[in-house]
């Protein structure tokens, strides 16, 4: 598999994703603030010409939740995603493919977007940073006691979000990270993606 990235970007979660496998990956390079992310060739890649993107053979697939899904099912050896008939399985889903309900929350709030949270996707700012410390409260990850490909991508969004305080830091958010970041793979992506 490659992973198209760029240091200090929306990749390192795809990259800490790649470290949570164990297996060998290759990393390409995208520098996108030289615009390399607009060649032809890239946008062969990634029609939307962000970072990441993931290429495994003839398959391609980009946005973040969509890289973590297709490694975790494309690795079941991870053990990231509960198998299709696990009980864990709709909550997996559900919080893997909450990273876009964060960042369209976080852009209500610096922006803010006046709008009804009845018609918003997201609801409001509120209801998404309480749904999320109900989500992390009181149980190590997402899913209990069991890491998933969804704690990637949560974990990411609240790191990023309190580090450039965008998110508020509430304790049962900082706890969260703070177990991630305690991740060996979490601390690899990290000392890759600083570069």
């Amino acid at each position: 598999m490659k992973l198209y990235w760029c240091p200090q970007s929306r990749a390192i979660t795809a990259l800490w994703m790649m470290e949570e496998t164990g297996m060998p990956y290759e990393r390409e390079l995208v520098d996108i603030r030289s615009g390399a992310q607009a060649k032809p060739e890239y946008a062969a890649v990634n029609p939307m010409m962000k970072v990441p993107a993931l290429e495994d053979g003839p398959v391609k697939v980009a946005e973040s939740g969509a890289i973590l899904a297709y490694v975790a099912e494309r690795l079941p050896e991870a053990g990231l995603a509960p198998p299709v008939g696990d009980e864990k399985r709709g909550d997996y889903l559900r919080w893997l493919f909450f990273g876009p309900m964060i960042e369209a929350a976080i852009t209500q709030k610096v922006t803010n977007l006046e709008m009804a949270s009845s018609t918003a996707g997201w609801g409001s700012y509120e209801r998404v940073v309480d749904v999320l410390e109900a989500g992390v409260i009181d149980k190590p990850w997402l899913l209990g006691d069991r890491f998933s490909a969804a704690d990637v991508m949560i974990g990411s969004n609240l790191n990023y979000g309190m580090m450039f305080k965008l998110i508020e830091p509430r304790p049962a958010f900082a706890a969260y990270v703070e177990r991630c970041a305690a991740r060996p793979a979490f601390q690899r992506s990290r000392q890759l993606g600083d570069g």
